[in-house]
């Protein structure tokens, strides 16, 4: 098979130079030109490809290298922008960066030599004029089998300064491929984890994309842009399939025995019959919502290609779980912002505790942790865990080699899996007496809960890496 999508990889020097900006705008730009783009961002983000989503009316998708590992970046690159016009992919970091102390890996730089794509490099320009060119000069001969084939400057303060910089980037050998000056408008509210999600702003959102098309519209050369996108040759090999990675999973052993546990409110009603629905398919309930907004559009697809009936419940606003739920998914997102409204809606916070101590597999990473724990910053949770959650100064970030270190509904016990955290919180105590994962670095420990159906963890994971995870679930719920 070959893959002939056009494509751009959007990089920087580093972060903070106008990066989520330009991508973003240029996709809302290319896109109301009557173009199909497909959107991609580098690395474990799950904030900016919503607002990717909303720039192009198709779901923002992710290219990890770490997580998934470098033989699945141009297979699922290709599964996202099947029948597209243009793929735009916004780096991370700078260009080089990556996992920490493994060279080159899960970089913008790596994953644009994958998909042999042309890179643009977006530079702030703000306190700089003739260095610029040897700013550029370096990024585009570091290693000479990333292409980078334009710049954008981005914050500059006057006519006069950017006649400044193209000079001096005439002789640097690289095009100006556009010119954004300074415009508060564009800026998007930032908190503790970073930009503040779509979901919770969205006419806001809305608004904040428009400026960024438009500006992006008048400063950049999109007919050159276009052309440079579709000057990628073409690559090699299949698009990543669902069905297909599914049926090649290894088969799910026996489910695991259950754990004893104390019952809650209401009580443990062990033989409790599943529902489900008229075709056979379980359903698979996906915390979304303003609260629960962290998640790969590629869990839901293999739980679908699983055998499941994947429903979107929202925490916030819903009091029971989606008819039929046989098993739950809990991702991340931010419940310490709505822990005051997630603890109101006490029929739900049963429902949930009610399925779990029922033996139903229950997946929750982060949030879903804090909101399966006992009380997140003095307010009631769901009460699965025996735990206690709170806010922390201390910001708990970076890529994990972990291990399942007990049988539980994801993973048998040795399994291997890469993941992420990214948190400002903790939880007390910090594993259970089935903890979930080892976890190599940053120091070697356990972390997270398996009890009965429940995985719970601050690991973030992604299935496509082991399709075999959602697979054993989605079994777990018509065993249980």
């Amino acid at each position: 098979m070959v893959i002939s999508v056009p494509r751009l990889v959007i990089a920087a020097p580093s972060s903070g130079s106008g990066k989520t900006t330009v991508a973003t705008g240029l996709m809302a730009a290319f896109a109301s030109r009557g173009l199909a783009v497909s959107p991609h961002k580098v690395g474990p983000d799950y904030i900016d490809p919503g607002y990717h989503a909303l720039a192009t009316g198709r779901v923002g998708r992710n290219l990890d290298a770490y997580l998934c590992g470098t033989e699945l970046i141009a297979p699922l690159f290709a599964h996202g922008a099947r029948g597209c016009d243009l793929a735009v992919v916004e780096g991370v970091m700078g260009l080089y960066d990556g996992a920490a102390g493994e060279g080159e890996l899960a970089s913008t730089a790596q994953v644009a030599k994958l998909l042999r794509a042309p890179v643009v490099l977006v530079v702030d320009a703000s306190s700089q004029s003739r260095s610029v060119a040897a700013l550029v000069h370096g990024f585009a001969s570091w290693d000479p089998e990333v292409r980078v084939s334009g710049v954008i400057l981005n914050k500059v303060g006057s006519s006069r300064h950017e006649e400044m910089l193209r000079e001096a980037l005439d002789e640097s050998g690289v095009p100006v491929l556009g010119v954004l000056r300074r415009a508060a408008q564009v800026g998007t509210p930032s908190r503790h984890l970073g930009l503040v999600p779509v979901a919770e702003r969205h006419a806001a959102a809305v608004d904040s994309v428009a400026a960024m098309a438009s500006q992006v519209w008048e400063g950049c050369d999109l007919d050159g842009l276009l052309a440079l996108a579709r000057s990628a040759p073409a690559l090699s090999g299949a698009a990543w399939d669902a069905a297909a990675a599914v049926v090649s999973s290894p088969p799910p052993p026996l489910p695991v025995p259950t754990l004893g546990a104390a019952p809650p409110d209401p009580p443990y009603r062990p033989e409790r019959p599943r529902p489900q629905t008229p075709d056979g398919l379980r359903v698979v309930a996906v915390a979304g919502g303003a609260a629960f907004t962290f998640s790969y559009a590629e869990h839901a697809e293999l739980l679908t290609a699983a055998g499941a009936e994947v429903v979107t419940f929202d925490p916030l606003r819903d009091e029971q779980l989606p008819d039929g739920t046989g098993g739950l998914v809990i991702g991340g997102g931010f419940p310490e912002v709505y822990a005051p409204e997630l603890s109101a809606n006490e029929p739900l916070r049963k429902a949930v505790a009610e399925l779990a101590f029922g033996g139903a597999p229950v997946a929750a990473e982060c949030a879903g942790l804090l909101y399966l724990s006992r009380e997140l910053d003095g307010q009631p949770m769901c009460g699965v865990l025996d735990v206690s959650a709170r806010m922390s100064e201390r910001l708990t970030l970076g890529y994990r080699d972990a291990v399942a270190v007990s049988d539980s509904a994801l993973a048998v016990a040795g399994t291997r899996m890469r993941g992420h955290e990214f948190h400002r919180t903790v939880v007390e105590p910090g594993a259970g007496a089935a903890p979930a994962w080892g976890v190599r670095a940053p120091e070697r420990r356990v972390e997270g809960f398996v009890q009965q159906g429940v995985h719970a963890s601050y690991l973030h994971t992604h299935w496509a890496s082991q399709p075999g995870v959602a697979r054993r679930f989605v079994e777990r719920c018509r065993t249980s």
